[in-house]
């Protein structure tokens, strides 16, 4: 007897391998697999603009990307004594306004030198609700801690997720830019909103994505939603704020990922890098014993040997 509906695995039309260069955007999700693809010496750079959870604010700093404006001091505001960008997580505001400038400025063209050389573009979708800003009428991606009068709450339509994609698209075909894109919606629940909200916002988000994937070829869902909503489908699978998945959930999400994407050859390295990596977390109760001098003679070994077999891999 079966108790559970197992999501089956399916090779991807494409490969993530070590000589791809891999930006992931959107909400903490992405940060979860890309810890994972980062930890394992992938080459990765995770949300230059912080965590950011609406699909719009998403997409318009995909196009921050593709062209050459920086951060000005005009897009920045003050609030309880920080300064910051409604484009930007809370985590880049600071006292003083030219720093916080330089530090935008200095991660959106660590950003751009990286989104040129990137193959693979994972994006993450944590809810279709935004915050509009009624002063401008334009969507943010933080409010900051600014007060809830100073802005409209809305729901996104499919409509104008497709429409704010089309455009991304629309400019990377401009400047001949080929990537493969894989989309995800976040498992996270936002029940902040209301448990029915949230359900109405993920139906919105997955039906978009739907229409996105089947009219864009280079892009491709991955259902990290549905490993934990129809597979796992238990609350033991959530932090005790029963709204983020747990470790478990997420290795279980990570090895759907790598069925899904990765290579035999690429398993391989994964498995060396890792066999390193847990030499190099380990304690020694007694460091000056022969015994632990013995161990770090075996570890240097294996470490250059898998350097040599991977020159672009470095533990240094």
């Amino acid at each position: 007897m079966e108790f559970r509906t197992i999501l089956k695995s399916q090779k991807a039309s494409f490969d993530i391998d070590y000589h791809h260069s891999i930006l992931g955007m959107g909400s903490c999700f992405v940060e979860n697999i890309g810890n994972r693809l980062t930890q394992l010496q992938f080459s990765t750079l995770l949300n230059p603009f912080g965590i950011v959870y609406n699909p719009i604010s998403i997409f318009e700093n995909i196009e921050m990307l593709l062209s050459d404006n920086p951060i000005l001091e005009t897009d920045l505001h003050e609030h309880n004594g920080l300064w910051h960008s409604w484009q930007y997580h809370s985590k880049f505001s600071q006292p003083n306004k030219e720093n916080t400038l330089s530090n935008m400025n200095e991660s959106l063209s660590k950003a751009r030198s990286f989104f040129k050389k990137s193959n693979k573009l994972i994006i993450t979708l944590g809810t279709a609700h935004v915050y509009v800003l009624k002063q401008t009428g334009k969507i943010v991606a933080n409010c900051h801690k600014v007060p809830p009068q100073y802005f409209d709450k809305k729901m996104l339509t499919v409509d104008e997720i497709f429409q704010s994609f089309k455009n991304i698209i629309d400019k990377l075909d401009a400047q001949n830019i080929e990537k493969e894109i894989i989309i995800t919606i976040s498992p996270v629940r936002h029940i902040k909103d209301g448990i029915i909200e949230n359900q109405k916002s993920k139906a919105i988000l997955l039906v978009a994505v739907d229409k996105i994937c089947k009219t864009f070829k280079n892009v491709h869902y991955f259902p990290a939603y549905e490993l934990v909503m129809d597979d796992l489908r238990d609350y033991r699978f959530y932090e005790a704020d029963m709204v983020h998945p747990n470790s478990q959930a997420i290795d279980y999400i990570w090895q759907f990922f790598m069925a899904t994407y990765f290579t035999k050859s690429t398993y391989a390295i994964v498995e060396e890098v890792k066999k390193v990596n847990l030499m190099l977390q380990h304690r020694p109760l007694h460091p000056n014993t022969e015994g632990y001098q013995n161990f770090l003679i075996h570890l240097n070994d294996k470490i250059k040997t898998v350097e040599e077999k991977y020159p672009f891999l470095s533990f240094k």
